[in-house]
């Protein structure tokens, strides 16, 4: 680690200061980005120890989203042959949820494709979390779009302690990903879901041909926000998207997101999620940059990583995967 990144370490470990924008992105472009990977790790080991923190995801209800995030599959506007359901039958989703808990997983995620919840999916949904809670000791959380006040407070009374929504981008390039929605109303859902007793994931996706100051600042509006849980997605360019001729990010690029990341959010689980699996072995080495959590399991409309093979893995990297409260 240069005596600068290990000066900038210990001030953020000693809570001296909070790394800036201008730094950050003097950090993205240095030639050489071990020391910085070195720094973020440190930061990582000091702050979150060692735990990993394992969630996994089912995808309740797919396809038919009247939003047209250029990015996903699940838009009815784009055409990608993906397999569409109002709801997932109940036992589908109970042999989901008990494998995950049998595998370890800590956190379990219920997606909906759509702008929102009607009351129908809403009450399915809720159905299946007091069953999911019935019979497993995993933590519950929810990714439905746009929240409305009686939407997160029955969501609470069901026994779901957090709530995703990612930003996906930050608000300068937003528009640039979708117009059916804005920034501002996700930042809205997150306010709605954090008065309503719940804690707050939001992340983003690299690669959907953002710059690196776009992802910095993405940065810094998760850290306003207070956000605890960061999933870092990398854009699997789909077919049938209006992303889908992208090339996809190099390993290095990756690396430095996840650690400038870290830097800026010293004290949030950056988790890694869709698209690791990408990086092929080079995956792991998130982990070591700043990273210390993941979506293991497959994802929406991707594949993921097995999750054998990644406690495997991350084993080998000293973490450890005890149950323990976000």
């Amino acid at each position: 680690m240069t005596p600068g990144l290990d000066t900038l370490v210990q001030q953020i470990i000693r809570e001296d200061l909070q790394l800036d924008a201008e730094t950050a992105n003097k950090l993205a472009v240095l030639p050489d980005k071990e020391p910085l990977l070195q720094a973020a790790d440190a930061v990582r080991k000091h702050f979150m120890g060692n735990h990993f923190h394992l969630c996994s995801i089912i995808n309740a209800r797919s396809g038919n989203c009247t939003e047209n995030c250029r990015f996903c599959a699940q838009s009815a506007r784009h055409h990608t042959g993906i397999d569409t359901y109002t709801m997932i039958e109940h036992d589908e989703a109970m042999t989901i949820a008990k494998d995950n808990d049998l595998n370890g997983v800590h956190r379990l995620s219920l997606v909906t494709s759509g702008r929102s919840l009607n009351a129908e999916t809403l009450e399915q949904l809720i159905s299946l979390y007091r069953d999911i809670s019935a019979v497993t000791a995993m933590q519950l959380c929810t990714s439905a779009g746009m929240l409305t006040k009686d939407i997160a407070d029955t969501l609470v009374t069901a026994g779901v302690s957090r709530y995703h929504c990612n930003l996906e981008a930050n608000k300068e390039y937003f528009p640039k990903v979708c117009t059916t929605h804005t920034w501002e109303e996700k930042v809205n859902t997150l306010e709605i879901a954090k008065k309503a007793g719940m804690t707050l994931c939001s992340g983003g996706i690299i690669g959907m041909g953002e710059s690196m100051e776009d992802r910095i600042a993405l940065a810094f509006e998760l850290r306003e926000l207070n956000v605890l849980s960061i999933p870092i997605n990398i854009l699997t360019p789909i077919p049938g998207t209006p992303l889908e001729q992208l090339e996809p990010l190099t390993t290095e690029d990756v690396l430095t997101v996840v650690a400038l990341f870290r830097l800026i959010n010293p004290q949030a689980v950056i988790r890694m999620a869709g698209g690791r699996q990408q990086l092929g072995k080079d995956q792991y080495r998130c982990f070591t940059a700043g990273a210390n959590g993941a979506i293991v399991g497959n994802y929406l409309t991707t594949t993921g990583s097995g999750i054998d093979g990644d406690l495997a893995q991350l084993g080998k990297l000293g973490y450890t995967f005890k149950q323990e409260a976000e």
